[in-house]
């Protein structure tokens, strides 16, 4: 290679890259608009009338943000609600999935009708890891009910990391006194 080959390669290289660098953005200093995804909502709409003594209530704690280091610093989470019929036989129906913030105020509602899920059905609601709205004490409140015995399962997955490191962990859904 003759050193006028190296110079104009040397050229290229450090115009591309200053090119590469100028078309960069700060993401910091911009808002990033958090969007609802509801992609997993099930189309299968329940026409009969619920009879209200069948119903029961569960709730579900999401974490989607929690503290690091102090109370001034969190860690922003993803956050699953993973709602599993674990019948192979009977439907689970599904009337309400309310999601609250740390205050206790109702954040959104996931359906507006009830909705069922097959035997060995599952469904997910996501809570997107920039949406602030529900805080470190955020949680769902459930009512379902089934005309047969049902054990189905509520949990929920948060997901984050700090800088290299990444984790998870689940809750599970207690059954409450509806009121």
């Amino acid at each position: 290679m003759n050193k006028s080959t190296i110079v104009v390669f040397s050229v290229c290289l450090t115009m591309t890259f200053l090119s590469f660098l100028g078309s960069c953005k700060d993401l910091k200093n911009e808002e990033i608009p958090v969007e609802i995804l509801d992609e997993h909502m099930l189309d299968r709409r329940v026409n009969k009338a619920i009879v209200d003594s069948l119903i029961r209530q569960v709730y579900v704690p999401i974490y989607s943000d929690i503290y690091n280091q102090t109370r001034d610093t969190r860690t922003m989470l993803t956050a699953t609600l993973s709602i599993r019929n674990t019948s192979i036989r009977d439907s689970l129906f599904v009337s309400t999935i309310d999601y609250y913030n740390t205050q206790g105020d109702l954040v959104r509602s996931y359906i507006d009708s009830p909705i069922y899920l097959k035997p060995m059905e599952s469904i997910d609601y996501v809570i997107e890891q920039q949406d602030d709205s529900g805080g470190s004490g955020a949680n769902f409140l459930i009512d379902w009910y089934s005309k047969k015995q049902l054990t189905p399962l509520f949990q929920a997955v948060m997901v984050g990391g700090l800088g290299a490191q990444a984790f998870s962990f689940t809750t599970d859904g207690i059954e409450v006194a509806r009121e």
